[in-house]
């Protein structure tokens, strides 16, 4: 049985595979290529963080590092220039600790 996928894996995993007895098809992307898919696959792995459950919450996070990490070094930004933006937003627009959910806005007089 053949399955389709088109998606960004992890680098061990066509070794994985054959290790098991399957045969994949894969290709090496192109570096516009590899960040579009690093962008797609930061999606799906928030939408699998968003729906984890607590015991796979910190597996799911990891491999939400892990992309986030790739796309990181794959734009040659620094840790540290990711860490001075977060405190710099914090401090603007202040964090997630008091738990606010907005509602609803309106303009004055309407």
């Amino acid at each position: 049985m053949e399955k389709e996928y088109h998606k960004l894996v992890r680098d061990r995993i066509p070794e994985i595979i054959r290790q098991s007895g399957n045969e994949c098809d894969f290709v090496i992307l192109s570096d516009p290529e590899y960040r579009q898919a690093l962008r797609q696959k930061l999606i799906e792995e928030a939408t699998e963080v968003a729906e984890a459950d607590k015991d796979n919450l910190v597996a799911e996070l990891a491999d939400l590092y892990e992309v986030i990490d790739a796309l990181m070094l794959s734009y040659g930004i620094s840790g540290d220039r990711v860490l001075n933006a977060q405190a710099k937003r914090r401090e603007t627009r202040g964090g997630f600790t008091k738990k606010i959910m907005l509602l609803r806005t309106k303009k004055p007089g309407f």
